[in-house]
C-alpha cells in the first residue's frame, strides 16, 4: 500500500503537467489567430456609394486592410467624416458601420436616396484617392490626426463595388497562459517535494528502533502532516482548477466576442471629434495638388488665349478679367498678359479652419514670370464643386505677408469688428475712399508711400486723365462688391482682409462736337475709339489689406493689389 503522502505527491505532479500543458497551449495549438476578416453581407442592397466609418479603422488598433472586388472601374477616396457626409448629400448609399457578433460579417446600413450621384473621382475633398479595375488591396492608415472615412464608388451611376471584406488585427492576448505555466511549475515541484519527504519518512520508519509509545507519537505526528498536506493540496488543486476554468473562459472570449462599440464617447474619442472640428480644410499635400491643377488650367487659357480653357478652374473675378484679357490681347498684340499663376515656389498658404461653405483659401507663390510675390485667393462654393482661383493679386513691393497659422484659422464675418481695429466692410469701405478722393478722411489710416505704391498711382493716374483730357469731364469712382469680403484672423489678432472694388471711369464731353478717344484696349471692348456722347470704362481690382489688432497705433496696410479692365462702353 502506497501511504497517503506519495499518493498525494502523484496527484500534484499530475495536475501540474497537466495545467503546465494548458499554459503552453494557450501559446500554441491554442493562441488566437492574429487577424481576423470580416465581409459585407452578400444580400445587401445595392447603392451608388458605400461610405466606411472612420471607427472601423481605429476598431482594434493597427492597420487595417481592405479587399474590394468590382466589375469595372472603381474609386476608393479618403476624407474627413463631415466632407464624406457633405459630398454624399442625399444619395442613396450604404454604411459600413462594424463588425457583427463572430467577427465574420460587416454591419451595414442602406439609406435611401437619389439612385445616382456625381463620379467622386477627381474631388478636391479627397486627401487621396486609389482607382482599380476588377479588384483593389488598400492598407487603410491615416493621411493625418484626427478622423478619416473611406468612400467606394463606381461611376456614380453604377452600383458601387458589393464584395468588401476587411481584415483587423485580432486580440491575440492570452492573459493567463504565463499563470498556469507557473502554477503548473509549482505543482509539479510541489509534488515532487512530498514524494521525496515521503521516502524520507519511510526509510525512517522501517530502520529506527524505539519504545511503542514512540511508535504511537510518529503515528500521531504523522497523520497530522498528511491532513496538513492534503488540505494544502486540495486548496492548490482548487486553485489550479479554478484558474484553468477562468482561462478557459477568457480564450473563448477573445475568440469569439467582439466589443461593441459605445455609445457614450470617451475623452480620446471627444478630443478627436474637437479636432476634426477644428482641423483645417485642406492638408498640405492636398493644397499642392490643386495649385498644381489650377496653376496647369491657367497656363492653358493663357497660351491659348481662350477662356475656354479655364472654366474648370478659374472663376469669379479672375476668369472675368483674363476673359477681357484675352479679348483684347487678340487685337492688340501690345496689350500685357496677366501674370502667370504659379504653383511653386509656394511661400505660405493660409488654411480656414471653418468647415462649412463656401470655404477659401490663400496662397503666396513666386515662380517663373512673377516679377513679385502673387496672392492667390481660391474659393470652393459647394462640397461637390471644385476650389476655383478667383483672385490673383499681386502683393506691394516691401510688404510683408501678416503671420497666419498653418494648421488652419478662423474666418470672420465682413461686419465683425471683434478685436479688431477695424472691421472688414470699414477697412475696404476706407481705402475705396481714399482711392476715390485725393482729400479722404481715411488717407491718415491707411500706410502710403514707397511699400503702397498702388494708392498713389491710382491716384496719379486719375490727376493726370484729368488734367489732359481738355475736351471731357471725367469722374472716378470706386465702389466696395460686399459678397467678395473675406477675412482670416491673423496670429497676432489682427486680420487680413480681401475683397473687390470696382473702379468706373466715366468721361463726358464738356461741349457739343467734343469727342473723346480712348485707348486701343478700350477699344477692343467698346467697338470704336471715339465717342462724342460719352463713355465709362470699368476696371476689377483686387485688394488685399491688413487690419491691426484692436487697440493698435498701427495704421492699415495695402498687402497686395491689382486691377484689370474688364469693360468699355459708349453712352
Amino acid at each position: 500500500m502506497f501511504p497517503l503522502r506519495f499518493k498525494t505527491a502523484v496527484a500534484l505532479v499530475l495536475l501540474g503537467l497537466l495545467t503546465l500543458l494548458a499554459g503552453i497551449g494557450q501559446k500554441t495549438i491554442w493562441a488566437p489567430s492574429e487577424t481576423f476578416t470580416a465581409s459585407v453581407p452578400t444580400d445587401s442592397a445595392e447603392a451608388p456609394l458605400t461610405v466606411i466609418d472612420q471607427n472601423l479603422r481605429t476598431l482594434h488598433g493597427g492597420t487595417v486592410k481592405i479587399n474590394i472586388k468590382g466589375d469595372g472601374n472603381f474609386i476608393l477616396a479618403a476624407g474627413r467624416p463631415d466632407d464624406i457626409d457633405a459630398w454624399v448629400g442625399q444619395a442613396a448609399h450604404n454604411t459600413v458601420t462594424g463588425v457583427a457578433e463572430g467577427n465574420k460579417a460587416l454591419q451595414v446600413e442602406h439609406s435611401d436616396g437619389e439612385p445616382t450621384a456625381p463620379n467622386p473621382g477627381g474631388s478636391d475633398l479627397w486627401v487621396s484617392s486609389e482607382n482599380a479595375s476588377g479588384e483593389l488591396d488598400y492598407s487603410w492608415t491615416p493621411p493625418a490626426d484626427g478622423e478619416w472615412s473611406l468612400l467606394l464608388a463606381s461611376d456614380g451611376t453604377k452600383a458601387a463595388p458589393g464584395t468588401v471584406s476587411m481584415t483587423f488585427p485580432n486580440d491575440t492576448s492570452t492573459p493567463w497562459a504565463i499563470p498556469l505555466m507557473v502554477i503548473g511549475g509549482l505543482l509539479i515541484l510541489a509534488g515532487i517535494a512530498l514524494a521525496v519527504l515521503s521516502a524520507r519518512t519511510r526509510n525512517g520508519d522501517g530502520t529506527g528502533q524505539g519504545s511503542v509509545f514512540a511508535k504511537r507519537a510518529n503515528a500521531k505526528t504523522e497523520a497530522r502532516s498528511s491532513a496538513r498536506l492534503g488540505m494544502v493540496s486540495a486548496g492548490m488543486v482548487t486553485a489550479a482548477v479554478t484558474a484553468a476554468v477562468v482561462a478557459g473562459t477568457g480564450v473563448a472570449a477573445n475568440a469569439t466576442t467582439t466589443p461593441a462599440p459605445s455609445t457614450e464617447p470617451t475623452a480620446s474619442a471627444a478630443g478627436e471629434g474637437a479636432a476634426a472640428q477644428s482641423s483645417p480644410v485642406l492638408l498640405d499635400a492636398q493644397f499642392r495638388r490643386i495649385l498644381e491643377q489650377v496653376s496647369s488650367a491657367a497656363d492653358a487659357g493663357d497660351a491659348a488665349k481662350d477662356a475656354g480653357k479655364l472654366a474648370d478652374r478659374v472663376g469669379g473675378t479672375e476668369l472675368e478679367v483674363r476673359t477681357q484679357n484675352y479679348k483684347i490681347r487678340s487685337q492688340v498684340g501690345s496689350y500685357e498678359a496677366r501674370m502667370p499663376v504659379r504653383s511653386t515656389k509656394l511661400l505660405t498658404t493660409v488654411v480656414t479652419s471653418e468647415r462649412d461653405w463656401p470655404r477659401q483659401v490663400l496662397a503666396v507663390t513666386q515662380g517663373d514670370g512673377n516679377v513679385v510675390p502673387q496672392l492667390l485667393t481660391l474659393v470652393q462654393s459647394s462640397p461637390r464643386e471644385n476650389y476655383k482661383l478667383v483672385k490673383t493679386t499681386p502683393l506691394q513691393p516691401g510688404t510683408t505677408f501678416p503671420s497666419i497659422g498653418r494648421d488652419g484659422t478662423e474666418t470672420l464675418a465682413a461686419s465683425d469688428k471683434t478685436g479688431l481695429l477695424y472691421s472688414g466692410e470699414e477697412a475696404l469701405a476706407g481705402l475705396a475712399d481714399r482711392l476715390t478722393s485725393a482729400d479722404s478722411t481715411f488717407k491718415d489710416k491707411l500706410v502710403e508711400g514707397e511699400s503702397s505704391p498702388y494708392i498713389a498711382d491710382t491716384l496719379s493716374y486719375q490727376a493726370e486723365v484729368v488734367k489732359s483730357g481738355e475736351n471731357g469731364n471725367f469722374t472716378f469712382t470706386h465702389k466696395v462688391v460686399p459678397e467678395s469680403t473675406v477675412v482670416f484672423r491673423t496670429a497676432d489678432g489682427g486680420a487680413l482682409v480681401l475683397g473687390r472694388l470696382n473702379f468706373a471711369f466715366d468721361g463726358t464731353p464738356k461741349a457739343s462736337g467734343d469727342k473723346l478717344t480712348i485707348g486701343d484696349d478700350a477699344a477692343a471692348l467698346a467697338g470704336g475709339k471715339e465717342t462724342t456722347t460719352g463713355m465709362v470704362l470699368n476696371f476689377a481690382e483686387s485688394m488685399a489689406l491688413y487690419v491691426p489688432p484692436a487697440g493698435s497705433t498701427d495704421p492699415i496696410k495695402l498687402v497686395a493689389a491689382t486691377r484689370g479692365l474688364v469693360g468699355a462702353s459708349f453712352k
